[in-house]
């Protein structure tokens, strides 16, 4: 039996990208899977064996002593193949890469273009950062036996440089939010957006288009800042809010089974318009429409399969209205949902990633 050890200092241990999807999708191959992540406490869940780093106490904590001790810990897994999620993890998968073994590198985010709308870096020398990031990126790149990228974009970036890519998307799992898509006539005048909460992530446009309309919003997931969140707070449309918090997966199908719309509206920065948020495609397999920031290749994606409305992400009374049609449309909405649930279906899905993750798999363990 192959063993393959999967390692994050920054991540959860119950990522759904990481441990629901790829972790879970090696497990029913066969394959002894360690999982090296911050965690209470070592454990085995589903198979899969938690190795627990403590939590991180700063970023330099985080950076340095869980990068170090994280090391130590992958080389006394003695695993086959080595999968690392996070870029500060490079200096690891070189280090594993001088012992011999396989290496991996999930680039889940096109980092060197995030890190150009970073708020904490000054504005300044961003550019300098994201330059020296890509430089030691793509050498360590061309050093492992593999990248597995979340987008095409990504992969095709790797790929120029002539290292082995996969994109692995991170779309849903076929069967988890489909029953959602039952009853539609007992929802509420509702749109919902899940995930991280930020002023990039279009927080203050959502809550002032909610207010222009005669819906309410869910808002699940935690805000970046407390000082976004005591701002949002103070609005006079709070009051149209329904904030959730952090929720758990059964929670956020009961979200999508009462909203009538999903939000996804991510400012203009360089990192995003590329960029494939999961959440797009889970209110895609909840069978619900989504209004959307007006991207070509989002609107290819939406528009292209008839499942919901892209707007400039900025103008909040284009959301508003695009909300308010929705709500006022049940019909055309539903009929809209129920494109999207046929695209997620056809081609934008779990089930069909996977495949590629273990061929990549197979290939590298040979």
């Amino acid at each position: 039996m192959l063993k393959a050890c999967h390692i994050s200092t920054v991540h959860k241990s119950s990522s759904v990208r990481i441990f629901h999807k790829e972790l879970t999708a090696l497990i029913k191959a066969g394959y002894e899977v360690d999982f090296i992540v911050p965690n209470d406490r070592d454990e085995r869940r589903d198979g899969i064996q938690i190795v627990a780093l403590p939590k991180a106490r700063s970023l330099i904590h985080r950076m340095v002593l869980l990068t170090l001790r994280s090391f130590w810990l992958a080389v006394r897994q003695k695993a086959d193949v080595y999968h690392f999620h996070d870029p500060e993890l490079i200096p690891v998968g070189l280090l594993l890469k001088l012992l011999k073994k396989k290496v991996i590198y999930d680039a889940h985010e096109d980092v060197p273009r995030q890190i150009l709308s970073k708020e904490f870096i000054p504005g300044y020398c961003r550019s300098k950062v994201s330059w020296m990031c890509e430089k030691i990126e793509n050498s360590a790149a061309r050093r492992i036996d593999a990248v597995v990228s979340a987008t095409p974009f990504i992969r095709d970036r790797f790929m120029r440089l002539g290292c082995r890519c996969v994109d692995i998307n991170n779309y849903p799992i076929l069967s988890e939010f489909e029953f959602t898509n039952n009853g539609w006539q007992r929802k509420e005048r509702a749109a919902c957006y899940i995930g991280g909460i930020n002023r990039i992530r279009g927080v203050f446009e959502m809550v002032d288009a909610i207010g222009r309309t005669n819906a309410k919003l869910f808002l699940a997931g935690e805000f970046s800042s407390t000082a976004e969140y005591d701002s949002v707070r103070l609005s006079l449309n709070w009051a149209s809010i329904d904030k959730l918090g952090q929720v758990s997966r059964e929670k956020i199908r009961e979200t999508l089974s009462r909203s009538m719309v999903g939000l996804v509206l991510y400012h203009p920065v360089p990192n995003h318009f590329e960029a494939q948020p999961i959440k797009m495609f889970e209110y895609m397999s909840a069978g619900i429409p989504l209004v959307a920031s007006n991207f070509p290749l989002w609107k290819d994606i939406i528009e292209g399969n008839h499942c919901g409305i892209c707007v400039d992400p900025l103008n909040s009374a284009a959301i508003a209205r695009a909300i308010q049609w929705v709500v006022d449309n049940p019909d055309k909405a539903k009929r809209m949902g129920e494109n999207g649930l046929k695209a997620v279906r056809k081609k934008f899905n779990w089930e069909s990633e996977e495949k590629k993750l273990l061929s990549l798999y197979r290939h590298i363990g040979t």
